[in-house]
């Protein structure tokens, strides 16, 4: 019943070995996998990214924000002039919360009174703004007790109410609904791995069919052929992200509360550079099973490293760069932004930028590869 089991054996073994990037990426991919699962998934949320407005000049504020600092959870990276300014931060997605000490901070609490901080969370990330929430509020309870148990200025006396009080503002979303943030989120990751797969099949496809030699043939330029491959399925994008769209505003009850129009159009040039990706990937695969393994190398970061599931903030360095070079990292941020915050397209510059030399990029490089692999 065994016989022949040598032959195809062999066969087998020696087809395999003649396939070296397949039989690379099965053993890379896993690999892959565990070390972003391993470093990615962490739902502790650390560093968050803090904005301080202090109008106080006195020791006492620059206790306060030390204790915010100390407590791991809070990262301060810029001082705002104005509350226009601290509000701005928090709007373009620089910063997730916003400290305001008021200018009789100090000297309410030398003279014995209540005194009263001002934070201001982005509710657009349920995860940082619930842990945001619970530390500020530890925060301000304990600097309280301190003092109470201490003996400090303005503790004497003063035991019905606390010394310091921590008053939480949640904005863009403040009934903390899982759905505004997941939703826009998900759409990120739905149309990064769609158009990827959409076009990483399309010149192997040709090949595997015998029908790209009638291509080279013609006077079809490389970045022509790129640019013809790439129109047809970002009309399929466009038509995706449009039903997509309409899905969350009108099934999951999504609020846009930014530009309709904004949104559509930078969505627009997020496919365009999902699709340069999955071309530059058919470039590279000589079968459709290699274009799916190398599909999966991007489709995993975009799922764990941009930010959809768990905070960048909590992430090693390291994670951080490699979901910076993930186009749907940045769409995500403008999505959410768009959705959840009102960003403009002036919020959004930089994540805009960023998009449109990554797209320009990969379709040059997309190009080139073709060129000079079947020219």
């Amino acid at each position: 019943m065994f016989k022949g089991f040598q032959s195809v054996f062999y066969k087998e073994v020696i087809q395999i070995s003649r396939d070296p990037l397949t039989l690379l990426l099965m053993l890379l991919v896993p690999m892959i996998q565990l070390l972003v699962f391993g470093y990615a998934i962490n739902t502790d949320v650390r560093n968050i990214k803090t904005a301080v407005y202090n109008l106080d000049p006195g020791r006492e504020s620059r206790d306060l924000l030390h204790a915010f600092e100390n407590t791991d959870y809070f990262q301060i990276v810029s001082y705002a002039g104005s509350d226009e300014e601290l509000n701005k931060a928090i709007v373009t997605g620089r910063v997730k919360v916003g400290i305001k000490i008021p200018p009789d901070y100090s000297d309410r609490l030398l003279n014995g009174r209540q005194a009263t901080v001002l934070v201001l969370i982005d509710g657009s990330d349920s995860s940082i703004a619930t842990q945001s929430l619970q530390v500020a509020s530890q925060v301000g309870l304990t600097e309280s007790l301190q003092r109470l148990t201490t003996g400090l200025p303005g503790s004497s006396g003063r035991t019905s109410q606390l010394p310091i009080e921590v008053r939480p503002k949640m904005l863009f979303n403040p009934d903390s609904r899982s759905a505004n943030f997941m939703v826009p989120g998900l759409i990120a990751i739905i149309l990064q791995i769609i158009t990827t797969l959409l076009t990483a099949f399309s010149i192997v496809r040709e090949r595997e069919q015998g029908t790209l030699e009638q291509l080279l043939v013609t006077p079809v330029r490389p970045f022509g052929l790129m640019l013809g491959k790439l129109v047809p399925y970002g009309l399929i994008g466009i038509v995706e992200t449009f039903t997509v769209l309409t899905v969350m505003r009108v099934v999951f009850d999504v609020p846009i509360n930014g530009s309709l129009l904004l949104l559509i159009a930078l969505s627009i040039l997020f496919l365009f550079t999902a699709l340069a990706i999955g071309l530059l990937i058919s470039t590279k695969a000589q079968s459709q099973m290699q274009a799916l393994q190398l599909a999966w190398l991007i489709m995993l970061p975009s799922v764990l490293l941009s930010g959809f599931m768990f905070p960048r903030e909590s992430m090693p360095v390291i994670m951080q760069v490699i979901g910076y070079l993930v186009p749907a990292t940045h769409f995500m941020e403008i999505i959410r932004g768009i959705v959840l915050r009102g960003a403009t397209l002036m919020d959004l510059l930089p994540e805009v930028i960023t998009l449109v030399v990554m797209g320009l990029v990969l379709l040059v490089l997309s190009a080139f590869r073709f060129r000079r692999k079947w020219a």
